[in-house]
C-alpha cells in the first residue's frame, strides 16, 4: 500500500511540474488604471505613439493594467506637463522639452544644428544621451521612452528661395530654433503647436518652423502654400511617470514598461519618419503644396551661418559647469553608430 501510495504522490508531482512548464504566462495580479496626459490633438504623431504604448503595454501585461489616454491638453497643458506628472494630475505625460529649454539642457542639446538625419537616428540619440548623463531634470520622474521630430523645415505663407527672402520673417519655432532663425535674419515667435492654426489666420506668424507632419496633422497645409527644405533641427520629446505611481507596480508591470524604453524610441522614430513622408506627398497632391530645395550655393551660405551657434552653446554650457564639449561628440558618435 505504501508502494501505491509513494508512486501515485511522485506521478502527482511530474503531472504537476509539465502543467507548470507548458501553461501560459499568467495573468497579472489585480486590475492597475493608469492615467496619460498628451497635448497635441488625437491625430499627432506624439499621440499615435501613445496609443501604440497603451495597446502593447495592456497586451503584455494580459489586461491587467488599463492606460486612460487624455490626447489635446484635455488633462495637462503643454507647459504643465512635468509639473503635472510630479504632482500626480496625471500618471503618466508626454511632454515636448523645447518648451522648457533651461530645464532640459542635457537633452535638448539634440536640438543643436548636428545634421541628425531623420526622427529614428535622432530618437536612439536622444536615449543614448539620456541614458549616459541621467539629467537630474528627470529626478522626480520615472523616464518611460523619449523621441523626436523628424529634421524641422520652413513652412510659409509666401515663397523663402534665398537668404533674402527669409529676412524679418516671423515663424513660429519652438526652443533652440530661435538661435538658428535670428542666424538666418527671421524672427522666432515662441507658442504651442495648438495656438499656431490662429495665429497663421490672424497674420501673427507669416509661417512655422518644425517638422514636416504638421502639414497634413495641423491641416498647415490649407494655410503654407511653400516649404523650403533646410533639414534642421529636431525636437526632443518625453514621456514620464509619476514617481509614486512607478514604485506601486507590480515588478512584473515595470519590466514590461522597462521592456518598451527602446522600443517605443525606435517606433515612433520610424513612424515618424514614414509619416512625414505621407504628410508631404498629401501636401503637394491634395493642397498644391511647392516643396522648394535650396541652390547648392543658398545651402552653403544657410549652413555657414549655423556653426556658431554650436560653439556658442559648448562655451556656455561649459561655463555654467556641464561637459558640453563632450555632449556634443558623444550626439556625433551616437549618430554614427546608428
Amino acid at each position: 500500500m505504501r508502494r501505491i501510495v509513494q508512486f501515485l504522490t511522485v506521478i502527482t508531482v511530474i503531472s504537476l511540474s509539465v502543467c507548470l512548464l507548458w501553461a501560459p504566462a499568467p495573468v497579472l495580479a489585480g486590475k492597475i488604471n493608469l492615467t496619460y496626459a498628451n497635448f497635441p490633438p488625437a491625430p499627432t504623431f506624439p499621440c499615435v505613439q501613445m496609443e501604440r504604448w497603451k495597446t502593447e503595454v495592456e497586451k503584455r501585461t494580459n489586461g491587467a493594467v488599463s492606460v486612460k489616454t487624455f490626447p489635446g491638453g484635455t488633462l495637462l497643458g503643454a507647459k504643465d506637463m512635468m509639473e503635472g506628472v510630479i504632482s500626480g494630475v496625471a500618471d503618466i505625460g508626454c511632454l515636448s522639452m523645447a518648451y522648457q529649454p533651461g530645464r532640459f539642457t542635457i537633452t535638448n542639446a539634440v536640438s543643436l544644428p548636428l545634421g541628425l538625419p531623420n526622427a529614428k537616428v535622432s530618437s536612439l540619440v536622444l536615449w543614448d544621451l539620456y541614458e549616459k548623463y541621467q539629467p537630474e531634470s528627470f529626478a522626480d520622474v520615472k523616464v518611460l521612452t523619449m523621441f523626436t521630430t523628424a529634421p524641422s523645415n520652413i513652412m510659409s505663407r509666401k515663397p523663402i528661395r534665398t537668404m533674402a527672402d527669409i529676412q524679418g520673417v516671423s515663424l513660429r519655432a519652438s526652443g533652440g530654433a530661435s538661435e538658428i532663425l535670428k542666424a538666418w535674419g527671421a524672427n522666432q515667435v515662441g507658442m504651442p503647436m495648438p495656438e499656431t492654426p490662429e495665429a497663421l489666420q490672424k497674420g501673427v506668424v507669416s509661417g512655422l518652423f518644425t517638422s514636416l507632419e504638421v502639414m497634413k496633422d495641423f491641416k498647415f497645409a490649407e494655410l503654407c502654400k511653400y516649404v523650403t527644405i533646410v533639414e534642421t533641427p529636431v525636437y526632443a520629446f518625453s514621456v514620464v511617470m509619476n514617481k509614486d505611481a512607478w514604485n506601486k507596480l507590480p515588478k512584473d508591470v515595470q519590466k514590461v514598461f522597462d521592456d518598451l524604453r527602446v522600443e517605443q524610441c525606435d517606433w515612433t522614430g520610424t513612424y515618424m519618419d514614414n509619416h512625414v513622408v505621407e504628410s508631404v506627398k498629401w501636401s503637394r497632391d491634395t493642397q498644391g503644396v511647392e516643396v522648394i530645395t535650396l541652390s547648392d550655393a543658398e545651402k552653403t551660405a544657410w549652413e555657414s551661418k549655423l556653426a556658431p551657434i554650436t560653439a556658442k552653446w559648448i562655451t556656455d554650457m561649459t561655463a555654467k559647469g556641464l561637459p558640453a564639449a563632450r555632449i556634443v561628440e558623444d550626439i556625433k558618435t551616437f549618430a554614427k553608430k546608428y
